[in-house]
């Protein structure tokens, strides 16, 4: 079948509809939860970040009913203001989720969508699950057919490509039928937006929650005959062919029900741009294995993917959200911390004397045979020695995946400074365990602040 024969809008919306959780393997469901329970973690760790407290003071004023919770807070909106506001929160700690092959981070989009509209209406824990596995493949189907020149342009494919993940999950839960799933994601895909030229801006955090509005919004409109055109996705002057140069589409709807995306997602170590991961794996290793001062160190040079400039080459970071796109002050933090955390992105620590100065030290050499989670770090010394690591896969990765109990523990050190032991514990216990939930609005519930 030629790629313009593809209608790829309709063929996703079908397969939304036709999807049964019992047809689901069980590998499947697994790593469906492992998502879950990482996404919520990742929305009560961004909580109280200014990103979210100025989102707050922004939607709250024009908010309708208190119908959904902000996650980590005591604050409650309606339905579409939460869901944008705890995909702020999601996204501010850089900390969420990504699927390899395409860089989006689709269930920091899709959980806000799904945990707003669980609180609307009933919906048990088994069909929200099943609907975050069917719009995380949604999303990142629709993101291969466009990446990577999506990506390299410009685009941000998190808040463009993330919308259709909402769009189709919310339309599972609110029982639509194909003709309107394909109005929802027509809608979700002209509402499509968000620019990497943001980067280092609360407007990163924005896109993830603009997309998981967008989405559940276009199921709403959807549900009620707002229509759109037969293929919003893979239409003429429409979202692959706008937004992608030459896009496949064939890789959208390849395999379809056969093998599910959310299978390949991988969980980040360390609460920055992803891309940095193997260079501060290598730092690490370096720093907690071989002794040197910092103060020796003549000259850091790292090898890496062409990416790791591209989307992290801040030189002379001064904040924060800087901090977390810059692999220069990254690999300078953890040669001096030996780890990286959110103390090490703080503005004080950003800005330290030490850590300016090694930073200054750093340099790095593109190399497009060395893949994205791969890294060679060399440090020099003023004493002759080179101290040298390869990571060929960092951690986190598919290769190097996190195993449930390290999810685990990032969560409760992401969850432990705003919600209490208790609540903590019983939403791990209800994550593993959501198939025998009954009403999945107690995820929402147990992650609000009282």
């Amino acid at each position: 079948m030629a790629p313009d024969a593809v209608n790829v809008t309709r063929t996703l919306a079908q397969f939304v509809v036709a999807s049964r959780f019992e047809d689901m393997p069980d590998n499947v469901v697994h790593e469906a939860k492992r998502a879950l329970l990482h996404w919520i973690g990742c929305a009560v760790g961004g909580s109280h970040e200014q990103s979210v407290a100025s989102a707050l003071a922004a939607v709250t004023q024009f908010s309708g009913p208190p119908q959904a919770s902000v996650f980590g807070r005591s604050e409650r909106l309606d339905v579409l203001h939460a869901a944008f506001v705890n995909g702020v929160s999601t996204d501010v700690l850089s900390f969420s989720d990504t699927h390899p092959e395409t860089l989006i981070h689709p269930t920091g989009v899709i959980g806000p969508a799904l945990a707003a509209l669980a609180e609307h209406r009933s919906v048990s824990g088994k069909q929200l699950l099943h609907a975050l596995i069917l719009g995380f493949d949604v999303a990142s189907r629709v993101s291969l057919a466009v990446y990577p020149w999506h990506y390299d342009r410009g685009w941000h494919i998190t808040g463009t490509a993330g919308a259709f993940g909402a769009g189709a999950a919310a339309g599972k839960v609110l029982g639509l039928d194909a003709e309107r799933i394909v109005w929802a994601l027509g809608i979700s895909a002209t509402a499509a937006a968000g620019l990497r030229g943001m980067f280092g801006s609360m407007c990163k955090n924005f896109h993830s929650g603009r997309a998981a509005e967008n989405g559940l919004l276009a199921a709403f409109l959807a549900q009620q005959g707002f229509d759109s055109v037969p293929d919003g996705i893979g239409g003429p002057r429409c979202f692959a062919h706008v937004l992608g140069e030459s896009p496949d589409l064939e890789a959208a709807v390849r395999n379809l029900g056969e093998s599910y995306e959310v299978t390949k997602n991988t969980y980040k170590a360390y609460p920055c741009g992803v891309v940095i991961h193997p260079v501060i794996d290598a730092c690490v290793q370096i720093a907690e294995t071989q002794g040197f001062d910092p103060e020796s160190v003549t000259a850091v040079e790292i090898r890496g993917n062409p990416f790791l400039i591209e989307l992290t080459g801040r030189k002379t970071p001064t904040k924060t959200l800087e901090g977390k796109l810059s692999v220069f002050h990254s690999a300078a933090a953890a040669l001096i911390a030996r780890r990286i955390g959110e103390q090490e992105f703080a503005d004080a620590f950003i800005q330290r004397r030490d850590v300016t100065a090694l930073r200054d030290k750093v340099t790095v050499q593109p190399d497009a045979q060395i893949r994205e989670d791969e890294a060679h770090v060399a440090l020099k010394l003023s004493d002759g020695r080179t101290l040298r690591q390869h990571v060929e896969h960092a951690t986190g990765t598919a290769e190097r995946p996190m195993t449930d109990r390290e999810i685990e523990t990032k969560f409760r050190g992401l969850c432990e400074p705003y919600l209490p032991a208790s609540q903590i514990t019983s939403l791990i216990d209800r994550c593993w365990n959501i198939t025998d939930v009954p009403d999945a609005a107690t995820f929402a519930q147990l992650s609000r602040v009282s």
